[in-house]
């Protein structure tokens, strides 16, 4: 079971270079898994999984009509946030008490 998260969508669209690709409403899911980051059931929901595609969106990003991606799940973000850094805490303890 891998510790990065996938994509699991509700469309898909076939990219220029004839791979599938993630559209419509995105969640972060954990491979090997029956549910996304944020507790939806995949069976019940019908979302479709990328494992190929990595779960790399963050909270500015911004979408156009162009993108086949229409929205990206809040909570699925806010889950996968300190995940994806990997690395130390992005705050800094400025006057650490004893």
């Amino acid at each position: 079971m891998s510790s990065t998260p996938a994509v699991a969508a509700s469309g898909e669209e076939i990219g220029p270079d004839g791979v599938r690709e993630p559209g419509g409403e995105v969640h972060a899911w954990l491979p090997g898994q029956n549910q996304t980051v944020c507790g939806l059931q995949l069976s019940r929901t019908r979302l479709r999984r990328f494992p190929h595609v990595k779960f790399d969106y963050t909270g500015t990003d911004q979408l156009t009509e162009a993108d086949a991606v229409g929205w990206i799940c809040p909570r699925c973000l806010a889950a996968s946030d300190g995940r994806r850094r990997g690395e130390k805490r992005n705050w800094v303890r400025e006057s650490p008490r004893p």
